[in-house]
């Protein structure tokens, strides 16, 4: 049987290593901050600890068969659910949150490591987890920033026909159009085109003649 010595600093150390990762999402004013990776972390934890040593006084009783494991593997699953809480999809057409769902798992194996006793293995999960999260992410923004795309969803009148707008784009040669989709409704159609080119600026032009045009309902558009 565990000691509540050994349980306490299992239970704080679980909620260190949460809230590590958790002040990084914090900074970014997620929905899903500093006490939710907490919570999960501790939460976890207990589990493995419960899972490892709550049956303890019942092991090895005549017609007793338990397998300690199966309690703690519950949570690989369930955080499942709290991970698609944390992801938005706008109308847009943009996905959002799906990092910090990533981290909400990556925190609960953390607590079950802690829970565990594998303390070496949370700590330096924690670490590298931060070094992702934070120390990666200008790297990203620096060299990927090339390869990613400009989305530009119209909605326009039934009346306005598509080749205006294809004509629009075409007299702008640095503009080069990737894929092209439509959507058609009673009174509008939404255009849902994707572009090469990574930065929005030079765009400007043309989403400012769109602006002007009356036929042009809604204007979005997202990197």
């Amino acid at each position: 049987m565990i000691s509540w010595q050994e349980i306490t600093i299992r239970v704080l150390l679980a909620a260190m290593f949460g809230a590590f990762i958790g002040l990084e999402r914090e900074r970014k004013d997620w929905a899903a901050g500093l006490r939710t990776h907490m919570m999960v972390s501790v939460g976890s934890c207990l589990i493995m600890i419960v899972s490892s040593f709550g049956f303890s006084d019942i092991l090895g009783a005549p017609n007793v068969n338990l397998d300690p494991s199966r309690i703690a593997a519950q949570v690989v699953s369930g955080i499942g659910f709290l991970g698609a809480g944390a992801i938005l999809f706008s109308k847009q057409g943009t996905i959002r949150g799906l990092t910090t769902a990533a981290g909400l798992w990556t925190v609960a194996a953390i607590g079950l490591a802690t829970g565990s006793g594998l303390y070496f293995a949370a700590g330096s999960t924690t670490l590298l987890a931060i070094v992702i999260l934070w120390g990666l992410q200008p790297i990203e923004k620096k060299f990927l920033k090339k390869f990613r795309h400009v989305s530009l969803r119209i909605v326009v009148n039934n009346s306005m026909k598509q080749s205006e707008l294809l004509k629009m784009f075409s007299m702008h040669p640095e503009v080069r159009i990737q894929s092209f989709s439509c959507e058609r409704e009673d009174e509008t159609y939404t255009l849902l085109i994707t572009f090469e080119n990574s930065s929005l600026d030079i765009y400007q032009n043309i989403i400012d003649e769109l602006r002007e045009n009356t036929q042009v309902k809604q204007i979005h558009w997202n990197q």
